[in-house]
């Protein structure tokens, strides 16, 4: 029972030490490369990445954690100041529910499909966080914004304030977000081997 115990703690131990160490990175990540804006219109992020590898290390509170991070950073860095000068309220509410429900629920689908069928649970997770993460934004522009978001369509040249949010704020950003990451799923999954076989953790 000891033994068993003291494997416990020390896996408990192994998971805080890589969730503190994809804390900083999600952070520095998002500060230094997170957003590559193209055309000064597309913002895509790659803090994605690390959130799902998070959720799947330390299961949805972990991933949830990693998210609000993530929105903190976004934050810090002035990513959302745009919108902060309409709305703060609720800017503050969907870049904390995006990130923090992308998170979770990457790392609850993750924990929910069977460990046999690990690249299907890994792709899955790798999938979620995108989704969530970009229909969280969407919603929150619509609740929050969208009369804003009239305005600056028109004088972008944009037929409505859905055409402008489908494809000047989240379309070209969501695909490449949602491929790269169901691309790199099976990169996920060598992880997690190595982190199961040669360090004790379990997924």
């Amino acid at each position: 029972m000891q033994t068993k115990n003291r494997s416990t703690n020390k896996e408990q131990i192994l998971k805080i030490t890589y969730l503190a160490l994809l804390t900083a990175i999600v952070f520095v990540l998002q500060m230094f490369a997170g957003s590559i804006r193209i055309g000064g219109l597309f913002s895509i992020t790659l803090v994605l990445l690390p959130i799902v590898l998070g959720s799947v290390i330390a299961g949805p509170l972990g991933g949830a954690w990693l998210g609000l991070v993530f929105a903190l950073a976004v934050f810090y860095t002035g990513d959302a100041s745009a919108f902060l000068a309409v709305h703060p309220f609720g800017t503050i509410v969907t870049v904390v529910l995006k990130g923090v429900l992308a998170g979770f629920f990457s790392g609850l689908v993750y924990k929910v499909f069977p460990r046999e069928r690990p690249y299907l649970r890994a792709i899955v997770a790798a999938a979620v966080c995108p989704l969530v993460n970009t229909g969280v934004f969407l919603l929150g522009c619509i609740v929050f914004f969208l009369p804003t978001l009239s305005e600056w369509a028109t004088g972008l040249g944009f037929a409505s304030a859905g055409e402008y949010m489908i494809f000047g704020l989240t379309g070209l950003n969501f695909v490449v977000e949602f491929l790269t990451n169901v691309l790199l799923a099976s990169v996920l999954v060598r992880l997690v081997n190595l982190l199961e076989r040669q360090i004790g953790i379990h997924t």
